[in-house]
């Protein structure tokens, strides 16, 4: 307990000047270290030099085993928890790593909870085989009753490990649209775009078709413009040309085409195709107004009439 104490304050107060790693570990391994179990095992060996009835001798040894166990265990989940918090600090900026951390956290306490376990009931004389026969026995009973649960814990482990869309992504499921919040064990909570928190299964989200906003490049941009049947063939055929250089004055779009797509009831449909070379939805938003207005403003000067129904001009929306 004096090296404990020691440990603490006098390599604590050096551990906060330095950038070293070793000094703040040990730090944090001391201040988990408990009294009670410390003095359980240092009871244990100091006994060791009576002679003490066989009951107390197991009793003791019983004891000691015990608490020299859980010991380890605090300090192996302190040891993870350090390492991953380390980690983490180093990959704030990727949330795929940040998600993948989180679960391998979890999993090595886990693991090493349960070998650190058994290896205390062999200690204790407790027959560990015949134990882990019996909970393969009943955790395939078990298994078998909890499908759609152990589905789900395995999705979640598809989804830190292939990695479909990570924390902070934007992704579409079905008629849903929102922003992963976490990735739990059973269940993928999203922020939809009105503000309410959607809540998928991972089993269920792994077998839907996903589309995931969040690792767009460019956005491709179809616009469909219509103008009036009686505008003149000659100025139809120069349409496209000064739609392209209305998309080419813009920042951020690559223009791809401009045709005359169609001859209907309701009017000559033209067809521009661009690109918005970056993903994010406001940016594209403001070009395709930035467009538009354009457009009309041409169509004005060149005394082009729009046809007269509401769907002179619209978009169908980016790809």
């Amino acid at each position: 307990m004096l090296i404990r104490w020691t440990t603490v304050r006098r390599l604590g107060e050096i551990a906060k000047r330095t950038e070293t790693l070793i000094d703040d570990f040990t730090v944090v391994i001391a201040r988990r270290t408990r009294p009670v179990l410390v003095c359980a095992v240092a009871l244990h060996l100091g006994a060791s030099a009576l002679d003490l009835p066989a009951r107390a001798e197991r009793i003791l040894e019983a004891i000691s085993i015990i608490a020299l166990f859980l010991q380890l265990i605090l300090w192996s989940a302190l040891a993870i928890d350090f390492w991953i918090d380390q980690r983490q600090r180093r990959s704030e900026s990727d949330p795929a790593s940040a998600t993948t951390l989180s679960a391998l956290k979890f999993l090595g306490k886990l693991v090493l909870g349960a070998v650190l376990g058994l290896v205390a009931l062999d200690s204790l004389g407790v027959q560990v085989t015949t134990l882990i026969a019996g909970l393969g026995v009943g955790g395939l009973a078990i298994a078998l009753a909890t499908q759609n649960i152990l589905a789900d814990l395995f999705g979640s482990l598809t989804i830190l490990i292939d990695k479909p869309f990570v924390l902070g992504d934007t992704i579409r499921v079905d008629d849903l649209i929102g922003s992963v919040e976490e990735v739990g064990l059973k269940t993928t909570r999203v922020r939809s775009l009105s503000g309410e928190q959607l809540i998928f299964s991972n089993g269920d989200l792994l077998k839907s078709r996903l589309r995931n906003y969040g690792r767009m490049k460019e956005r491709r941009v179809p616009l469909s413009l219509k103008v009036a049947l009686a505008t003149p063939p000659q100025e139809l055929a120069a349409i496209p040309a000064r739609l392209q250089s209305i998309v080419e004055r813009e920042d951020d779009v690559r223009f791809d085409r401009a045709h005359v797509k169609a001859i209907g009831l309701l009017g000559i449909e033209l067809e521009v195709i661009y690109y918005v070379t970056k993903p994010e939805y406001l940016l594209h938003m403001d070009r395709q107004q930035a467009i538009l207005l354009a457009a009309l403003e041409d169509f004005a000067a060149h005394g082009i009439n729009l046809p007269s129904t509401p769907t002179a001009l619209s978009s169908e929306g980016s790809e």
